[in-house]
């Protein structure tokens, strides 16, 4: 039976979580943090990361405080452990031991080899009373994708497709019908996907659906910035044409050819030998891109399915009806969240939900 502290704590960490996932999109390679600081059950301060580079939760909280003097009876409610090291911004666990602010209540220890338990301890050592766990499943969960990166040395990757209501992403095109993706979806759809893009690091196609669909993989029908745009051409079979290499957007192009970068347009040569994947995800790690969208087509998404080298898969499924054509993909995870969107679904499935 948790106690009646416990629940408190647990009411202030909600708020705290609420408030850290309103930094989405901007603060990558850094994790979503929330802040709150409470006085006598009232909440007197509250804050949360806003963009890379920028004051850390605990600043934001602290500066959004009026009366400072409070701070030395008060209790700090964050989402993920202080950090205790210069970065961007000086170390969180100075400032809160400076303030003199008494109790400190975490979410989640930051696996990050710069923090991992390094902020708590200097905190402690401080006279801080610091309690660890406090709706740490949930905490874990909004950081999935900076815990991912840190714990397996890649992104996090997100499968995305969308299928008929009898199982199909496509028809069978002949190159006649390629330049525009087969609809199987809406409108709502569309602005979901746009919004999921802008929250994300980067996206990548193959070079099927390169060529067949002409995607633009931006942020048109949402706000915020474009991913990094990421194509598998092993051969440059892609034609120089496509939206893809518009260079309005950053872009990678994972090649076997030597070929000259241009603005915008990065050709990396990687070898071809069953651990290209690998090799991707292991570059995409080395520039600090957390997330990683894989929208297709059949055969790239397959291909992450049977390594293992999936996170999340979000399906989008429409009432229409195919009879045949191009498969979807097939995996073994159960559904841990569906959306109406219209006449349209969305299913959420998790890896490690099996």
């Amino acid at each position: 039976m948790k106690s009646a502290l416990f629940e408190v704590d647990e009411k202030f960490m909600y708020r705290a979580i609420e408030l850290a996932r309103m930094g989405m999109g901007n603060v990558s390679p850094n994790p979503m943090v929330g802040c709150v600081i409470v006085h006598k059950g009232l909440i007197i301060g509250e804050g949360y990361h806003r963009e890379y580079g920028k004051p850390h939760a605990e600043v934001n909280a602290i500066n959004n405080v009026k009366c400072k003097e409070l701070l030395k009876e008060s209790t700090l409610h964050v989402t993920l452990e202080p950090c205790a090291h210069f970065g961007k911004t000086p170390p969180c666990s100075d400032l809160i031991l400076e303030k003199g602010i008494p109790n400190v209540v975490v979410g989640t220890i930051d696996p990050f080899a710069q923090v991992a338990g390094k902020g708590i301890e200097k905190l402690r050592k401080g006279g801080c009373k610091v309690v660890v766990g406090c709706l740490e499943g949930k905490c874990l969960e909004l950081n999935r994708r900076f815990f991912t990166f840190h714990q397996k040395n890649r992104p996090y990757v997100i499968l995305k497709w969308a299928q008929t209501a009898d199982g199909f992403i496509d028809i069978d095109r002949s190159q006649d019908d390629y330049g525009q993706p087969t609809w199987i979806t809406n409108d709502l759809s569309k602005i979901a996907v746009h919004k999921m893009r802008a929250d994300e690091s980067a996206i990548m196609v193959g070079t099927n659906t390169a060529q067949k669909d002409n995607p633009s993989l931006s942020v048109r029908d949402w706000y915020g910035t474009s991913p990094l745009r990421v194509v598998i051409d092993r051969e440059l079979k892609l034609s120089d044409n496509l939206t893809l290499f518009d260079q309005q957007i950053p872009t990678i192009v994972y090649t076997s050819k030597e070929v000259q970068n241009r603005s915008n347009l990065e050709f990396k040569q990687i070898h071809f030998d069953r651990t290209e994947l690998q090799q991707i995800l292991a570059d995409l790690y080395e520039r600090s891109i957390v997330s990683l969208i894989v929208e297709g087509g059949q055969k790239l998404l397959n291909s992450f399915i049977d390594k293992g080298l999936w996170d999340e898969a979000r399906v989008f499924t429409g009432k229409r009806l195919f009879y045949e054509g191009v498969k979807a993909p097939k995996f073994d995870a159960l559904t841990v969240k569906s959306e109406e969107l219209d006449d349209s679904w969305i299913f959420v499935s998790n890896k490690n939900v099996i």
